[in-house]
């Protein structure tokens, strides 16, 4: 569970535009838009148990990423992750993910996980294809500054047609 004194190395991590490549709109301007982010990681916590992981390195105690799955809406576990570059391609996302599927399936099994990715951000959607997800939907990404990006939502098994528009939907 991320606490206050992770905040200034999270805000380094989503302000680094090599990050954002996938969608620079959403790179953090301010701390405080990381507080509020993980505000809300926090309440996943409170709320039901689990939420979103800070992630350090197993040698020392840099952070190297976060990730994990929180409860949106009671309706789906919303799979998010995200690594320093010097920590990408090393399988921490997959580790992270698989860790993350597990708890949610422990605490609320009946509840689908499900990952929205870019389609140009083949890495991630090999993540979700790893876990064994599926592909549910393909799509405009509303929203987007690009309005030529394509939303991918990959789960763990059938979504209905609310579960998709409101994980489709703009403020994700």
């Amino acid at each position: 569970m991320p606490s206050s004194a992770d905040l200034e190395e999270l805000f380094a991590l989503c302000s680094d535009e090599r990050l954002w490549a996938h969608r620079p709109s959403s790179r953090h301007q301010s701390p405080e838009q990381t507080k509020t982010m993980m505000d809300a990681w926090c309440n996943s916590w409170d709320e039901c148990g689990l939420g979103t992981w800070v992630i350090r390195a197993r040698e020392g105690e840099k952070l190297i990423g976060y990730g994990g799955c929180s409860l949106i809406g009671g309706s789906y576990w919303n799979l998010g992750y995200r690594f320093a570059v010097a920590s990408q391609g090393q399988g921490f996302a997959t580790e992270i993910a698989r860790a993350a599927v597990e708890r949610a399936r422990e605490k609320l099994p009946a509840v689908p996980v499900a990952a929205s990715i870019l389609e140009h951000n083949p890495a991630s959607s090999a993540v979700a294809q790893k876990l064994g997800f599926t592909l549910a939907y393909r799509g405009l990404d509303e929203g987007n500054p690009d309005p030529k990006a394509i939303r991918l939502i990959y789960a763990d098994r059938a979504l209905s047609f609310e579960q998709i528009a409101q994980i489709a939907a703009p403020s994700h």
